[in-house]
């Protein structure tokens, strides 16, 4: 009878730690989960910003058409690269998007009268909130992503996560110092290349 009782005691021990195991499982893939929602809030949240930010640079570099063309097919490839949900695809279309906005903010920088424009000030300082938002976001996602593979690729708790198909999540990478936006500082007297626009007063058209 003893070694009855000790097989119901090693089923027992095995049960919860099998329970124990796939609640934590559950509980850092959550985590995650919820981490990439909040990064890709802040991802929509600057493809929105991005195309008032062209049009109101648009309107004194109207003949620096190739930036321009740039910056929105980067930015459809984003927006694209977002549907698939995968952090690795996103995170390269992000790069490039970031690297075509750096090549707009160098376009703005030899338009001084942009800094009287209140809709272009306004959109670079969200634009650069954003940018801050998103790397804090990166930042928390990949901290919990790291914690979770940890867990799905060491034993004991890989076994069950192999049992129960708990698969790992990809990193969300920036290159180094991608998530910097710059600042237009016109410090530069060169006057602009092409002519201002017919009302300098106006605004970014409505989205």
């Amino acid at each position: 009878m003893l070694w009855v009782i000790v097989l119901v005691v090693v089923l027992v021990l095995v049960g919860l730690f099998f329970l124990l195991t796939y609640n934590r499982l559950v509980r850092n893939r959550n985590r995650s989960e919820n981490a990439w929602a909040q990064v890709d809030v802040q991802l929509k949240r600057r493809a929105d910003l991005i195309p008032n930010l062209v049009e109101t640079v648009k309107g004194y570099a109207a003949h620096e058409r190739g930036t321009f063309e740039a910056v929105t097919q980067a930015r459809a490839n984003a927006v694209s690269a977002g549907a698939t949900g995968d952090p690795a695809k996103i995170g390269q279309a992000e790069n490039v998007l970031t690297q075509s906005l750096r090549s707009l903010f160098a376009v703005a920088e030899n338009y001084p009268e942009l800094k009287a424009i209140a809709a272009f000030t306004n959109l670079q300082e969200q634009l650069t909130a954003t940018e801050d938002k998103i790397e804090f976001s990166r930042r928390y996602y990949n901290g919990n992503v790291r914690d979770y593979n940890t867990r799905t690729q060491t034993l004991p708790s890989s076994v069950v996560a192999g049992m129960f198909g708990f698969k790992p999540f990809a990193f969300f990478q920036a290159d180094e110092g991608d998530r910097e936006v710059p600042q237009v500082s016109f410090s530069s007297t060169t006057p602009p290349a092409g002519p201002p626009p017919a009302n300098p007063a106006a605004g970014p058209p409505t989205a």
